[in-house]
C-alpha cells in the first residue's frame, strides 16, 4: 500500500510539473522584478528593461532574500526509459555569481522550500493520506506545524511573520505560527477545467499579499484575480478576456500590481497595473485588461 501511495504521489507531482505554469515572481530592494517562464529567469528593471539572468532552468518558484540573493531550482526528467527525475537548487548572488546551493540529486526537492518568512524559516506541505505542514528553521530544525486529512492543497504562501495561506476545496485557509487553522473564505470559484490535475480543483493558484496584508489569489481558470476582504468576501480586482490568465503576482514598493500571466500556448508575460489605475476608478475588474502600464512578454515558456 505504501508503494502504491508513493507511486500515485509521484504521478501527481509529475503531472503537476509538466502541465502547470510557474508562480515565481519576486522583487529585490532596488525595485527590480524577477520572474520565471520555466526555461529562463528574467529581470525587469524599474525603467522596463528586460534581460535573462539565469538560463536553462526549469523552476516554478523563486525566492529573494533580504540581501538580494535569488534562489530557484532546476528540475528535469530523465526520459521514459529511466523514468526518473533530478533536481538541484541554485542561487544567483547579489554579486551576479550563479552557484549551486545543492548538488544534482535524483527525485524531487525534499526537506527544502522557497516559501519562507522574514526570519528565513522554510515551509512546505507533505501531501499523503495525512497531510502535514512542515517548517524548517535556519538552524536546520524541522517541526510539524499541523496535520490532518485535507483535500488537494496547491501552492502555499508565507507572510513575513510566519502565517501560511493556502487553498483547499475552494476554501482559503490560514495556518498561524502556533498551528491554528482558520477558514478565511469559502466558495472561491468553480472547479477548474483547463488546469485540473487528476480531478483536483486548481482554479485557485498563486497567492500573495499587499502592504496592508490583504490577500490576493490568481483564479487561473476564471482568468481573474480576487482580493479577500476582512469579512471573507471575495472581490474581483483584475481580469482578462483574452487567452492570458494570471498565475501569480506581487505588489512593488510603490503599490503597483505586477501579474505573472500564462497563455494556453505556454507563453509567459508580466503585466504591471499602476496603483492609481487599480484603485482609482471603481470599474469592473475586466476594465483593467486594457489599462496595462507595462507589458513584458516572453515567448520561451515550456
Amino acid at each position: 500500500m505504501k508503494k502504491i501511495l508513493i507511486s500515485c504521489f509521484t504521478l501527481l507531482v509529475s503531472c503537476f510539473v509538466l502541465a502547470h505554469p510557474g508562480i515565481g515572481i519576486v522583487t529585490d530592494s532596488k525595485g527590480n522584478i524577477y520572474y520565471t517562464d520555466l526555461k529562463y529567469v528574467w529581470k525587469v528593471t524599474p525603467d522596463g528593461k528586460k534581460s535573462a539572468v539565469v538560463s536553462n532552468v526549469h523552476t516554478h518558484e523563486l525566492y529573494m532574500d533580504a540581501e538580494n540573493n535569488l534562489y530557484g531550482e532546476h528540475l528535469w526528467y530523465n526520459g521514459e526509459k529511466l523514468n526518473t527525475w533530478g533536481h538541484y537548487v541554485w542561487c544567483l548572488k547579489n554579486t551576479g555569481e550563479l552557484v549551486k546551493e545543492t548538488e544534482p540529486t535524483e527525485g524531487f526537492l525534499d526537506n527544502y522550500s522557497f516559501v519562507r518568512d522574514s526570519a528565513g524559516n522554510m515551509y512546505w506541505v507533505e501531501r499523503f493520506t495525512v497531510t502535514r505542514f512542515m517548517k524548517k528553521s535556519p538552524d536546520g530544525k524541522v517541526t510539524k506545524l499541523a496535520e490532518g486529512k485535507f483535500g488537494f492543497i496547491g501552492w502555499i504562501y508565507a507572510t513575513a511573520n510566519g502565517n501560511i495561506y493556502f487553498t483547499e476545496s475552494n476554501k482559503l485557509q490560514k495556518l498561524t505560527p502556533d498551528g491554528k487553522l482558520i477558514v478565511l473564505a469559502d466558495n472561491l470559484g468553480s472547479k477548474s477545467t483547463d488546469f485540473s490535475v487528476m480531478g483536483h480543483n486548481y482554479s485557485s493558484y498563486g497567492i500573495w499579499t499587499d502592504a496592508a496584508d490583504n490577500i490576493y489569489i490568481a483564479m487561473i481558470d476564471a482568468k481573474k484575480v480576487i482580493r479577500i476582504c476582512p469579512d471573507g468576501k471575495a472581490k474581483n480586482i483584475s481580469g482578462s478576456n483574452s487567452l492570458w490568465t494570471a498565475c501569480s503576482g506581487l505588489f512593488d514598493n510603490d503599490g503597483n500590481l505586477w501579474l505573472l500571466e500564462n497563455s494556453m500556448t505556454n507563453e509567459v508575460r508580466v503585466r504591471k497595473i499602476s496603483k492609481e489605475k487599480l484603485t482609482g476608478s471603481g470599474e469592473p475588474a475586466s476594465q483593467f485588461t486594457g489599462r496595462t502600464h507595462l507589458l513584458i512578454t516572453t515567448l520561451t515558456g515550456a
